[in-house]
């Protein structure tokens, strides 16, 4: 039987190209996202995609999109938490209202999607993958927010391998370094861009299709005994710490 996978904040960036690397190996594939208008444009050209539109930090949003997959397809096999929202500030300008807003998707809405799909994985075993980051690994200046929700990823991420395994549920998380998505390209000035050249050893950004491709590892049957693992597709960031380009030979 053909398997299905949910990936969430699928209108886009990452997302999109996971959507499209699970669609190419021949997979059911849900498209879940928020943003209607993103979402069909992004479903237009992929008719064999169910699009869902929903917000993960809402129950029944999540609730609503589970059971219309169950009545869909009746199983799933592969859950993406991949749905995020960035804001950045220093720690004393960065109020409630931003934190609260960050934390409802990055860290609540992995956790109710995940909670939510348990049945449907554990039918026949299946794999979780939560999209963390760099930022949850190093900390970092302004990600006061945004680098604590991905830590507390990881570590659901923990908390999920070692209580779902019993149900034949595997769970891992892919940590990103710097992707060359448009929204980064956009926003990211050219010093920002040759700081992290130099940060990083393979002296460049990464692809959205390079992290699709170790999503999809992470969920294949080629990952079958793995769990409970972080794996950096950061183009060496996070394996060189300090890394300062003056102490380079």
């Amino acid at each position: 039987m053909t398997k299905t996978a949910l990936i969430t904040g699928a209108a886009r960036g990452i997302g999109l190209a996971t959507a499209q690397r699970f669609l190419r190996e021949g997979w059911n594939v849900v498209m879940l996202d928020r943003d209607a208008d993103e979402l069909a444009n992004a479903a237009a050209p992929r008719q064999d995609a169910l699009a869902i539109v929903a917000d993960v930090s809402i129950p029944e949003d999540v609730d609503r999109a589970i059971s219309e997959i169950d009545a869909r397809f009746g199983r799933l096999d592969a859950l993406v938490n991949n749905a995020g929202v960035a804001e950045f500030g220093p720690i004393a300008k960065t109020d409630f209202a931003t934190w609260r807003r960050v934390m409802a998707t990055n860290l609540d809405g992995v956790f109710l999607t995940s909670q939510a799909a348990i049945p449907l994985l554990s039918r026949q075993g299946g794999a979780i993958v939560n999209i963390a980051s760099i930022s949850g690994l190093r900390a970092s200046t302004l990600r006061v927010a945004y680098g604590t929700s991905k830590a507390a990823v990881i570590q659901l991420t923990l908390q999920q391998a070692a209580e779902l395994g019993e149900v034949g549920i595997r769970a891992n998380a892919v940590a990103p370094g710097p992707v060359a998505t448009k929204l980064a390209m956009a926003v990211h000035s050219p010093e920002i861009i040759a700081a992290y050249h130099d940060a990083l050893p393979l002296n460049r950004y990464g692809r959205e299709e390079e992290i699709a491709n170790a999503i999809w590892f992470l969920c294949s049957d080629e990952a079958s005994f793995i769990t409970g693992q972080v794996l950096a597709a950061d183009g060496g960031f996070e394996a060189v710490g300090v890394g300062l380009p003056a102490l380079r030979t």
